[in-house]
């Protein structure tokens, strides 16, 4: 999840709290040992537990809290936790590069806002 800087501090949280409603309800419907496919995970990977999926989450969360991880993204290219591990689909490096392009301009476009 990233803002664009048309996006409102209301529309950020609005979307977030609906999000974790949403986390919400799915943990309750399903048992952790339910299985689910995530779709732009490579194929032999894509199939987990609702278990995987929240340790996932957390991880995931853990990460980008500090945003140390995004500045370590932003020098160095690579996505993930472990070098030579990336959590990129093959051939999705353009799509990286376009999407990390699209984060700093939204951000540049933010700050220009701010300066003024």
């Amino acid at each position: 999840m990233w803002a664009t800087e048309d996006e409102s501090r209301e529309q950020i949280v609005t979307l977030y709290r609906d999000v974790w409603a949403h986390s919400d309800a799915t943990i309750e419907a399903f048992d952790l040992d339910a299985t689910a496919r995530v779709p732009h995970w490579p194929a032999d990977r894509a199939e987990i537990t609702l278990h995987r999926a929240m340790i996932h989450m957390i991880a995931e969360t853990h990460r980008h809290a500090g945003h140390a991880d995004i500045l370590r993204e932003t020098i160095d290219g690579a996505a993930g936790r472990l070098p030579g591990m990336s959590t990129m689909v093959p051939g999705d490096e353009a799509w990286w590069a376009e999407y990390r392009e699209r984060l700093d301009c939204s951000a540049r476009a933010a700050a220009q806002r701010w300066e003024t």
